[in-house]
């Protein structure tokens, strides 16, 4: 009885000790997994936008363990949702009818970050709950359109909806950049509330995605599309693919 004991004791004790060193050897694992900084950059698309809206960059700091402060960028092209793209029948060009400026939205942002779901190394996915908010510098650039003054002559002017400016005369838009000296500046603000899901299979690559939504607001209206109300809010849901890296 006493020998069937101690083989029972023995196997007791080996089993807690399979576990203890099964639980080290995992807790060693998540822990080689931590890390105290990560700088990110992506690619963006919103609801206000088109196949690609801008580009952001984003570094994070650990302040404690699982929760990090964030210093991101943001550039951005935000478009109106009445905007429609007209194809000439005369080049076969494209423009977009009525459009008078673009708005170019530049957004440093502060915020916070914390891990929800921490993955563990080499696989699952890891996500993330984001806030982030600061100052918005809108750059508000005249719209530029290729005009048939006549049969023979071809002008780039800026889109106007004056009664002398006739639409059906537009052959195509002018050079991306053209109006850039004459923009005009709008001052707001911004916020963000998202999570970011990373995918990520080694431990000092960071691949994944974000999604959430975001408020814009400025000082005054900013006109766009001047046949509808100028907007000087822009709420809008977006996603940004993003690649980085950890250390």
């Amino acid at each position: 009885m006493s020998a069937e004991i101690n083989k029972k004791n023995i196997r007791i004790t080996l089993t807690l000790l399979c576990l203890l060193i099964t639980g080290g050897t995992m807790a060693q694992q998540n822990d080689s997994y931590a890390y105290s900084r990560e700088f990110i950059w992506g690619i963006s698309k919103n609801t206000n936008s088109g196949l690609i809206a801008g580009a952001a960059i984003k570094f994070s700091r650990i302040l404690e363990k699982d929760h990090f402060q964030t210093f991101g960028l943001e550039i951005v092209n935000v478009k109106h949702p009445k905007e429609l793209r007209r194809v000439s029948r005369t080049s076969g060009n494209t423009f977009i009818l009525g459009k008078t400026n673009y708005l170019f939205s530049v957004r440093p942002q502060y915020g916070r970050e914390w891990v929800v779901f921490k993955k563990a190394p080499q696989q699952g996915v890891q996500v993330n709950a984001i806030f982030a908010g600061g100052p918005t510098l809108g750059i508000v650039m005249p719209y530029y359109v290729q005009y048939a003054e006549s049969n023979t002559r071809t002008v780039t002017i800026p889109y106007s909806n004056s009664p002398g400016f006739e639409p059906t005369r537009i052959i195509g838009s002018g050079p991306f950049l053209k109006g850039f000296g004459e923009s005009d500046l709008a001052i707001g603000a911004n916020i963000k509330a998202s999570l970011a899901f990373e995918f990520g299979t080694f431990k000092n690559d960071v691949t994944g995605f974000e999604a959430g939504f975001q408020l814009e607001a400025f000082t005054s209206p900013v006109e766009i599309v001047p046949v509808s109300n100028p907007r000087s809010i822009f709420p809008s849901a977006f996603i940004m693919l993003f690649y980085g890296s950890r250390k």
